[in-house]
């Protein structure tokens, strides 16, 4: 059983006594039962819940829980089999006493979904996209809405007003977010470089696009009058532009430890603009059940065994793990798995082995391929060496659309030596070089 989910808040008091600077970390601690899915998105700071309030977040499956005063809201069963991942929320406008009871939320494939009193004003669950649907955000009266893909595609639905995109053009890097201005004519897209693009009259504020990230950015958030904008990291690392003020960031790791740095997938701002919420999805308890991938016994325990290892390493040192000795270990976690669950496999701490291994004793897939559960996804151009063969992950899930999430070790982002066993995804495989950095080049077979 992992620990509960950290949901960081990042306040705006300000100490003005002699010696004191920005007030300390405030963190949410909350204790759940286990979820269907991982969280994967956060909404904007809405009315929904009071000032000071976490807002709901979503999992995987389309469950929502409320904190505060947010009401989880009647909405797709997490038991529903669902076409693919959801991957977004936006919430209704307005004030408990008004509109702002509900939500929407948005899949990959472009499907909406609405809770409470959103209404629905047309999806693209059943159109072809050309990359997937990263994010939805809300018109001011509620009355429509937008959807963004990953490569910049706009769409717009009910009174949404369509001001551009950058879709058909070419990226440096994926669209991963979207912000609305407040008026509702204008947006700004986000890409995973840090570039900002704005439309209608969205200003531009800066962005850090053409700068050495660490970590790609995920998510970015607007201040409620439009004058500026926020960026954030999967390092927990914040940048702010325009009139949104800095509050820290968790650039020196969870609670002040360095060796603690949690992935972190999406950012809201609180509704006076005073201090922001990070969003990190691997600090839930959840199954991997909706949709499940297993298809034998052993791709069930494999699934099963990765899950409890989800976590930061415990063991200190360069590169120092649990799985084997101090080196490079996305291997030996995946064969350190496959052992646990039976597969007769040996210990290796190079990816290619298991390639070679598989190729000898079961079966290699091509990257085109449907993965399940329990199979190794194999990161890289070939198995020959340590420079084409890069990383391996474990399915966990895959989804109807094709989209898989996947279990690896030695992934963080965190310094060296202190690398975690994290869930990456959903991805569709044949978007790994955009999403992960590197292409797949095959799958293993247990």
């Amino acid at each position: 059983m992992r620990s509960p989910t950290r949901l960081v808040g990042l306040r705006d008091a300000l100490r003005r006594a002699a010696g004191s600077s920005v007030a300390p970390i405030a963190v949410a601690v909350v204790a759940l039962a286990a979820l269907a899915a991982p969280v994967v998105a956060a909404p904007p700071a809405g009315a929904t819940a009071a000032p000071g309030a976490p807002r709901p977040q979503i999992y995987q499956g389309g469950g929502v829980i409320g904190f505060g005063d947010a009401q989880a809201l009647a909405t797709v069963p997490p038991t529903t089999p669902l076409n693919s991942v959801m991957v977004a929320i936006a919430a209704v406008p307005g004030s408990a006493s008004s509109t702002g009871q509900g939500y929407w939320l948005a899949a990959a494939d472009g499907g909406v979904f609405t809770a409470g009193n959103a209404g629905f004003y047309g999806s693209l669950g059943s159109l072809p996209l050309v990359g997937p649907v990263v994010a939805i955000a809300p018109t001011p009266d509620g009355r429509g809405y937008w959807l963004v893909a990953r490569d910049g595609g706009v769409f717009s639905f009910g009174d949404a007003q369509f001001y551009g995109s950058m879709g058909g053009h070419p990226l440096n890097a994926p669209v991963v977010g979207m912000a609305a201005t407040p008026n509702g004519r204008g947006y700004w897209l986000v890409a995973a470089d840090g570039g900002v693009f704005s439309f209608g009259d969205a200003q531009f504020y800066g962005s850090m696009g053409g700068q050495a990230l660490a970590d790609p950015v995920v998510a970015m958030a607007a201040t409620h009058d439009g004058g500026g904008y926020v960026e954030v990291l999967s390092n927990g690392v914040v940048y702010t532009f325009g009139d949104a003020r800095p509050f820290g960031s968790l650039a020196g790791g969870y609670g002040g430890n360095p060796a603690d740095i949690p992935p972190i997938s999406g950012v809201a701002l609180t509704p006076d603009d005073g201090g922001y919420w990070l969003l990190e999805p691997d600090g839930w308890n959840y199954r991997f059940v909706n949709p499940s991938s297993a298809t034998s016994p052993t791709g069930a325990a494999i699934t099963s065994i990765a899950d409890t290892q989800v976590r930061n390493d415990p063991v200190a040192g360069y590169f120092c793990n649990p799985y084997g000795p101090c080196e490079a270990w996305c291997s030996l976690f995946a064969t350190w798995v496959w052992r646990q669950a039976g597969v007769p496999i040996p210990s290796y701490a190079f990816t290619g082995d298991m390639y070679y291994w598989a190729q000898s004793h079961t079966t290699v897939l091509p990257p085109t391929a449907a993965p399940v559960a329990g199979d190794a996804v194999l990161f890289g151009t070939g198995p020959s060496s340590v420079a084409t063969s890069l990383h391996v992950g474990l399915v966990a899930q895959r989804w109807p659309d094709g989209a898989i999430v996947d279990v690896e070790g030695d992934s963080g982002p965190a310094p060296n030596g202190s690398l975690a066993v994290t869930i990456n995804g959903p991805y569709l495989p044949s978007e790994s070089a955009a999403v992960n950095g590197m292409p797949i080049y095959a799958y293993a077979v247990p």
